[in-house]
């Protein structure tokens, strides 16, 4: 593991893709602080990752659309399927080298509140608690475009599709307003998303007999539920949509709120793409 980890930093470092996303991050930052916490003499510093939070559609593609596709592309993912690591190894390591990029310009973005603080009343804990959820939010979506990374050969359609995951994912609280918040519209759609889980389990594991025992379960729950009790889905789409934004859960640590249940969703959310990035290419592995 360790040894891809090297790699896959050597790699990005040699490359522009290190410093172009950096730069980025900083320079957003950079606007925030300026236009919060210097002009508007806002002690919230909070406040500035609240408003650089959207930079995540644009620099997570960037940082991700290579990492599993230009293996593909090149054929160079065969060389790792030689190696004496388990695929586990190879995404772990690939994974992490991801993580230490994305720490360096937040390395140099968490003194700006020990600086402001020098010339104002600035609470650092609450800060750097947002900070720190800002970090965990940023390393979910990168697990997020690793897995999509993997599926597929082309950088840039792999960087079109985290655009787009990720623009749905920050817009979703708005656009839960607008879906149908009636019981069968609710239920139809969770429907429709078990189908889609099990057929997604089809095509990273080839498994029918698998997706059938994924998918099948979770339709004939949703079916049983909406025909013994159908007012438990009564609005239950919106909820769902504003549950699952990886976004929303940032607002509370910047209102001042150590969300304990916030950390726990990002750390799941990672894990999960994650284990599906593993699938993805353990499938491709023994093909």
């Amino acid at each position: 593991m360790a040894a891809v980890c090297k790699h896959e930093l050597r790699m990005v470092f040699h490359s522009l893709t290190a410093y172009v996303f950096g730069a980025f991050l900083l320079v957003v930052m950079g606007i925030g602080a300026m236009l919060y916490n210097l002009q508007a003499s806002v002690s919230n510093f909070e406040y500035v990752l609240a408003f650089a939070s959207p930079v995540f559609a644009a620099i997570v593609p960037l940082l991700t659309m290579r990492v599993l596709a230009e293996e593909r592309r090149q054929k160079t993912d065969q060389l790792l399927y030689s190696l004496p690591l388990s695929t586990v190894e190879v995404i772990a390591g690939k994974y992490l080298a991801l993580l230490a990029v994305f720490a360096v310009p937040l390395c140099v973005i968490a003194v700006y509140p020990v600086i402001f603080a020098r010339f104002g009343d600035v609470y650092l804990p609450a800060s750097y608690g947002s900070l720190f959820a800002f970090f965990l939010m940023g390393a979910a979506l990168i697990a997020v475009g690793v897995f999509l990374s993997s599926l597929t050969e082309n950088q840039g359609f792999a960087a079109g599709l985290c655009v787009a995951v990720i623009l749905f994912n920050y817009f979703s609280v708005t656009l839960s307003e607008y879906v149908t918040a009636t019981a069968f519209g609710s239920a139809l759609a969770l429907f429709v998303l078990a189908a889609g889980l099990g057929l997604l389990v089809k095509v990273l594991t080839r498994s029918e007999n698998l997706a059938v025992a994924v998918g099948l379960p979770l339709m004939a729950v949703v079916v049983f539920a909406f025909y013994v009790d159908s007012s438990l889905f009564e609005g239950l789409l919106p909820k769902v949509m504003s549950a699952l934004s990886l976004f929303e859960r940032l607002n509370v640590f910047v209102n001042g709120v150590f969300d304990l249940t916030a950390v726990v969703y990002y750390l799941s959310v990672a894990a999960f793409f994650l284990f599906l990035s593993v699938q993805s290419l353990e499938k491709r592995r023994y093909n």
